[in-house]
């Protein structure tokens, strides 16, 4: 198999993970995909606490994985009520205000931590791979 289509698959602290059989981040080539994500260990957190801590476990597993924020090219964000779309996409704006990513949010009926209001997906692609 050709180095640009290595897989590397990067584990997280998810209780979720050896149940579902899911890796926190899989790198293939320059391409970094983050699973869905939400704030484990800030579950009693207001939506925007939750966001932030969401994206920090984001950008901790981008880092072993290579790559940064900036690579980050797109994000999908779920909501469990629609009206923390606000304090959520600050949030959000907070650490991709200047990168600017292809963004959904969408809402949903329930995460699997029924304390979540907000899990995240990410993609990157490294233009220094």
């Amino acid at each position: 198999m050709s180095e640009d289509f290595l897989r590397t698959n990067f584990p997280g602290s998810s209780p979720y993970e050896p149940i579902i059989g899911f890796s926190r981040a899989v790198r293939v080539g320059n391409t970094v995909h983050v699973s869905g994500t939400g704030p484990v260990g800030a579950d009693e957190a207001d939506p925007a606490a939750q966001t932030r801590h969401t994206l920090g476990i984001i950008r901790d597993v981008l880092e072993r994985a290579g790559a940064r924020l900036e690579d980050v090219v797109r994000t999908r964000i779920y909501l469990t009520r629609a009206e923390d779309w606000e304090e959520v996409g600050r949030a959000h704006g907070e650490f991709f205000a200047h990168i600017r990513p292809a963004a959904t949010m969408v809402v949903v009926a329930q995460l699997l931590n029924p304390a979540w209001r907000v899990e995240i997906e990410a993609d990157a692609v490294l233009d220094h791979a």
